[in-house]
């Protein structure tokens, strides 16, 4: 069974209003827990392609890409649950796993689904709630997995956007 239904929350993948790049994160996060997702994509078999400032390499211990110097090449790892999506992990702190996924690519239910059962993943994987935000509006979130629900659920009114 869906977590959400394609009807209830299309408004929210919608590229023209909520931008075509989705902010996803998990706060108050660790180096440990980035670690925990890198081993997460190795254990469930995800394609994946790690990259510093275009250069494909090894995926490196968390510990490595989080602690490199500021003005090193940004680190970049793309992540596809599924041939037909993209997840996109940035590096950008240690205290918050972030990633966007590209709105254009998850049209409809079936898709839908793939990004509820990757959040549910990295959520059940972390133990802490995984938050999807519109593009550029950090603190805003519509949808979310959700710890104690143990599923992907509702975070914004879909009548409102």
């Amino acid at each position: 069974m869906s977590d959400l239904l394609w009807d209830d929350v299309k408004c929210f993948f919608d590229p023209d209003s909520m931008g075509s790049l989705l902010d996803v994160r998990v706060p108050n996060a660790s180096v440990e827990d980035w670690q925990a997702v890198l081993d997460l994509v190795a254990e469930k078999g995800w394609e994946c392609q790690y990259s510093e400032g275009g250069t494909v390499l090894p995926v490196p211990r968390a510990e490595a890409v989080l602690s490199r110097p500021v003005d090193a090449e940004s680190p970049d790892l793309r992540v596809w649950p599924t041939a037909e999506v993209l997840a996109m992990f940035r590096f950008h702190a240690a205290d918050e796993v972030d990633f966007d996924v590209d709105l254009r690519e998850l049209q409809g239910q079936d898709r839908l689904d793939v990004l509820c059962g990757f959040l549910r993943e990295i959520g059940c994987g972390l133990g802490k709630p995984v938050l999807m935000d519109p593009e550029g509006e950090c603190g805003h979130p519509v949808i979310g997995f959700d710890v104690e629900a143990d599923r992907v659920v509702l975070l914004a009114d879909p009548r409102l956007r």
